[in-house]
Parts: structure tokens; C-alpha cells; sequence
């Protein structure tokens, strides 16, 4: 732990961006990495959760875990997604935590950087259904700032916690604004 946090110390000295941050959550969480539009997203998450000493976990695309990329994805973390059939990753999911690991699950709910209309609603049913709150995790190119934002408790009212992340993520612009997906759930756009 000592050298991730001695990495993110250097990097958060050198960098243009600065660490404006809440405290690390005191017990596991979901934490959202919004408003996902760049790569460099990644190395953000890193900096973030090694400065301030989080364990995390956090899920990515499966062509990220191929050949030698695979086992530093995941010393770093990681947690293959098979977009072909995610239909199992929150129960591997809820079995990691209900087995006693601890650790903040990062979650990309925009998905991919570019071309959606909504965002995916796994961190919200992984939350729900493991009783985790939710962090929210933030880059905002027009302050050049980064962090963690507020740790809230989800209601099970789907419109009502997503006003409230909605609120947050409002003037949060993400490394790359034109890619920006407003923090919408399907079922909201069908509803």
C-alpha cells in the first residue's frame, strides 16, 4: 500500500488536475467513476482511491484482461465483464461480498466513453441487493478537479436516488465533455 500511495502522491504533485475529494467511505461501497468519456478516467480512479488508501475492485470489458494485460488488470483490481452474457456478473459480484472480501467496487455505469443514451444499472442493483451505498466519483474538466464526491444511501425509489445523482453529476463535465451520457437508468427512459 505503501508504493500505490507514494505513486498517487507524485502524480497528484505533477499533474494539472487537483484531488478535491470527501473522505474515503468508512465501509464498502459502490463507487460510481463518472461521467466516464476518456481513458485517462482510469488512471483518475487509480490516483483517487491510492491517495486516499481505498481497496478497490472495480469492473472493466473482457478484452482488457487478454494476453499480458491480464493479470496487471487484475492485481490492479479488476473484474472482467463479458458484455456477450452479464447477466451473471452482479451474483459473482454479491458472492465476492457476501464471501467477507471488502473493497469498493468501481463501477463505469456510462459503459463504454461514447454513443449511449443511458446508463447501465448494475451499480444500482449490486447496491441494492448487497445493501452497499453508493460513492459518487467525479472528473470535471471545466474546474480541472477530481475526487469523491457524497456517500449516499439508495431508497429503492429508482427515480428519486437517480434526482440526486442526477443533481451531483449536473455540472460535472468528464475528461472529454462531448462524450457526457446524463445520468439517466432505461427503465427511466421507458417509464
Amino acid at each position: 500500500m505503501f508504493a500505490r500511495r507514494l505513486v498517487a502522491r507524485v502524480f497528484w504533485t505533477f499533474s494539472r488536475w487537483r484531488l478535491v475529494s470527501e473522505p474515503a467511505p468508512a465501509r464498502p461501497t459502490v463507487l460510481i467513476g463518472a461521467p466516464h468519456t476518456s481513458n485517462w478516467d482510469f488512471v483518475f480512479m487509480l490516483a483517487i482511491t491510492w491517495r486516499l488508501d481505498m481497496r478497490i475492485r472495480w469492473l472493466g470489458k473482457e478484452s482488457l484482461f487478454r494476453g499480458w494485460k491480464g493479470p496487471i488488470m487484475k492485481r490492479l483490481g479488476g473484474i472482467p465483464v463479458d458484455r456477450a452474457a452479464p447477466s451473471g456478473l452482479v451474483d459473482e459480484v454479491l458472492e465476492r461480498i457476501r464471501s467477507g472480501e471488502i473493497f469498493g467496487l468501481v463501477v463505469m455505469p456510462d459503459g463504454t466513453r461514447s454513443g449511449h443514451t443511458h446508463w447501465k444499472s448494475g451499480f444500482y442493483r449490486i447496491a441494492r441487493e448487497a445493501q452497499l451505498p453508493v460513492t459518487l466519483g467525479y472528473v470535471d474538466r471545466t474546474t480541472m478537479t477530481t475526487g469523491l464526491g457524497p456517500t449516499i444511501e439508495l431508497t429503492g425509489d429508482v427515480s428519486r436516488d437517480m434526482d440526486v445523482i442526477r443533481a451531483f453529476y449536473a455540472d460535472k463535465s468528464g475528461f472529454r465533455p462531448e462524450h457526457r451520457v446524463e445520468p439517466r437508468l432505461r427503465d427511466e427512459l421507458a417509464g
